[in-house]
């Protein structure tokens, strides 16, 4: 069962406002085993309308509609979704009543437009709406030959979300066949999309009924298996199947199995051996420390840092020779050792990373003057070694920035390793 989800409102197809409502729906469906197959934005324009709906009910069997059911003359939903379907609006007077007693509670005349959330599609289920004025509408019909399921929706999410749990859901699992969907998530840092696809697709293209897809952003690359069966140990056996085979070819690549952070993994990774971690960020300004902070506990092992942004402040705070920096700059191995190092004998942590460089847009000054834009330098020590690792990064400053947190993370779990 293929499932289109389409989210009505010409404000999300503005920058300002996004389709939130998608999410959370395309979950629940997949809790009853539905694969979201399409979704759509559509503004409020009757024409665009009806055709959306009209495209979504030739090539999906569940069509979820959000938005468009308010009192206004933009509000189109009822109607565009009853022209579609070639069926008459009939005015509820129950849901006439309540919506006047709803706004008589309020010591407020209803104006003359609301009356419009009392028409119901000929065959509709009325929906209640305990949070709102909306109402939403469930048909169960055949539209060319083929049963399809439609729901009507409020926009706002405290309507939408209560109204598809109690009263969706329940009439979903009734009227679908019984089945299961599991999925798992692989995680690998700083490596190409397209050395992972080269690696694995030979391994998952031999599993034709679990869907698999490539995500690659934000310093890494995802791999996401999802298999639909009916019952959930048969779809587990099949994407732990092609997890595994796909771990086996990636083997240290990958930091997750399940779908964790990066920064979950290390913290998670520090407890396991009792060690402790101290930063002392340059250029990243507090991003490390950022991404550490956000997983909750991460206090165990975390001790904190520093944030040495200035030559002054690197001498300050961790003890960094004002000579180093005079002689080898800022942004240099020298001075990424030392600031690792110091922040480590500072703190008293078992290890201690460091991140300094040139994230831009404009070149650095001083004795850094010469070097590039994106050029980075990340250390790591535990006392008795330290290793740097020089790295030439590209894109603007948040990517910089973005990649040398990836970078030291990433550092600290081989090491850990």
């Amino acid at each position: 069962m293929l499932a289109e989800i389409i989210a009505v409102g010409s404000e999300m197809l503005t920058p300002h406002r996004q389709d939130t409502n998608s999410l959370y729906l395309t979950a629940g469906l997949n809790d009853l085993g539905v694969t979201v197959a399409f979704k759509t934005i559509v503004g409020d324009n009757r024409d665009h309308l009806v055709s959306a709906i009209l495209i979504a009910l030739s090539r999906a069997d569940i069509v979820l509609l959000s938005g468009g059911l308010g009192p206004t003359a933009d509000d189109l939903t009822r109607e565009c979704c009853a022209q579609a379907l070639k069926l008459p609006l009939q005015r509820s007077e129950a849901l006439l009543q309540a919506l006047l007693q709803r706004f008589s509670a309020r010591n407020m005349p209803m104006p003359p437009n609301n009356a419009r959330q009392a028409d119901v599609i000929a065959g509709a289920t009325i929906l209640p709406n305990p949070n709102g004025s909306a109402p939403g509408q469930w048909l169960d019909l055949a539209f060319n030959g083929h049963r399809k399921l439609v729901a009507l929706l409020p926009g706002p999410p405290r309507e939408l979300k209560p109204i598809f749990d109690t009263e969706c859901k329940p009439r979903l699992a009734a009227a679908l066949p019984q089945n299961h969907l599991a999925r798992r998530m692989l995680r690998m840092a700083l490596i190409p999309e397209s050395q992972v696809d080269a690696r694995t697709a030979p391994i998952y293209q031999q599993f034709p009924d679990v869907e698999t897809t490539i995500l690659a952003g934000h310093a890494e690359i995802q791999l996401h298996f999802l298999c639909v069966k009916p019952t959930i140990a048969e779809a587990e056996a099949r994407v732990e199947a092609v997890a595994d085979a796909v771990a086996r070819e990636m083997g240290d690549d990958i930091f997750s199995l399940n779908g964790e952070s990066l920064e979950e993994v290390v913290l998670l990774m520090l407890g396991v051996r009792h060690r402790t971690l101290a930063i002392a960020e340059s250029c990243t300004g507090g991003w490390l420390g950022e991404r550490l902070t956000a997983v909750p506990n991460s206090s165990r092992v975390f001790l904190g840092g520093a944030i040495a942004y200035s030559d002054r402040s690197k001498t300050a705070l961790a003890d960094v020779p004002c000579y180093l920096i005079d002689e080898h700059g800022a942004v240099s191995d020298a001075v990424a050792r030392a600031l690792a190092e110091g922040i480590r004998r500072r703190t008293g942590s078992s290890l201690a990373l460091s991140i300094t460089g040139s994230a831009g847009p404009t070149a650095p000054r001083g004795p850094d003057a010469s070097k590039p834009v994106g050029l980075v330098y990340i250390a790591l020590t535990d006392g008795e070694d330290t290793q740097v690792k020089e790295l030439h990064l590209t894109g603007d400053r948040d990517r910089i920035r973005l990649w040398a947190t990836q970078h030291a993370l990433e550092l600290l779990r081989r090491y850990l390793q």
